[in-house]
């Protein structure tokens, strides 16, 4: 059986993904409440394959993983997009006007932020993750708290819910990436048809139209750029990384534009070399988990 960390506890968003992506596969969730937590859990052989959220329309990358991707020796296998739909939880017979302080994943707060701007009576906390701040409220019957979590965790914990599609934008979707070890020789089996996007980390030389010079050897190959993301590398000031996801048609005009990049940049590393997700997957789809 498949061992899958996840951020968060049973019934997060991360758990949604690890079911959509592996569909009947049996798998066993591997709960890991911080990022590297679980990374450590794929490092120390605790879990096999990790899920990553990388970045939400609404809220923007989560830089840290890109640091902690860049600093394991996981590759990039694959990558899920969910739409996101939260849901204000709290104890049966509760309303929202009993309700004084809610908690959840800080990011999940900020997707929600216009929805309590109407309840200012409301304190927002930060805590580790949506899935555990409702399990939380149920396992200690906590009156008075509510969690910004899913339908999926307010059926599985028995919770109320207050309020659904509390995000402030509908078109709230996030990107998870689908990581794992990986050795070079199996990268270059596993370059075949089916694969169309990759994620690079570049450190770039000092002179003056590098990055400029970069992108057009891309874009003479026909990769079309889809993200790309500057951040300071730790103890040499004034460099930066940059992390960059392309796109494209032909797996040859590729590899020939990672044969070609080399005299414009310090140091390529090649995150990950993965089919391009196309559909997000409404995370409903799974009625429960647990």
């Amino acid at each position: 059986m498949k061992k899958v960390g996840i951020q968060g506890y049973y019934n997060s968003f991360h758990e949604i993904v690890a079911h959509q992506y592996f569909k009947n596969e049996e798998i066993e969730i591997v709960p890991c409440m911080t990022f590297e937590g679980l990374f450590d859990a794929i490092h120390s052989l605790k879990a096999d394959i990790g899920i990553v959220a990388i970045e939400n329309t609404l809220v923007g990358s989560i830089l840290g993983n890109y640091t902690l991707l860049r600093e394991s020796n996981l590759f990039i296998r694959a990558e899920h997009k969910l739409r996101v739909k939260h849901s204000l939880l709290a104890l049966e017979g509760q309303k929202i006007e009993d309700i004084t302080e809610v908690h959840s994943h800080p990011m999940a707060l900020q997707q929600c932020s216009e929805f309590f701007k109407r309840y200012p009576h409301i304190k927002l906390i930060n805590s580790d993750d949506t899935a555990y701040s409702a399990y939380e409220i149920s396992q200690k019957q906590i009156p008075g708290r509510g969690a910004i979590s899913n339908e999926i965790a307010a059926k599985s914990f028995g919770l109320k819910l207050l309020a659904r599609g509390i995000e402030t934008n509908k078109r709230n979707f996030t990107r998870f990436l689908i990581v794992s070890p990986i050795d070079e020789s199996e990268r270059q089996i596993k370059i075949n048809g089916e694969i169309n996007k990759a994620s690079w980390v570049v450190t770039l030389s000092h002179r003056s139209g590098s990055l400029a010079q970069l992108l057009t050897v891309l874009a003479a190959f026909d990769i079309s750029l889809t993200k790309i993301q500057s951040l300071p590398l730790v103890g040499q000031e004034w460099t930066y990384l940059f992390y960059i996801d392309m796109v494209f048609d032909k797996n040859e005009q590729y590899q020939r534009a990672v044969q070609s990049i080399g005299k414009y940049v310090e140091d390529l590393r090649i995150l990950g070399e993965y089919p391009a997700a196309i559909t997000p997957v409404e995370h409903q789809q799974i009625s429960t988990l647990h």
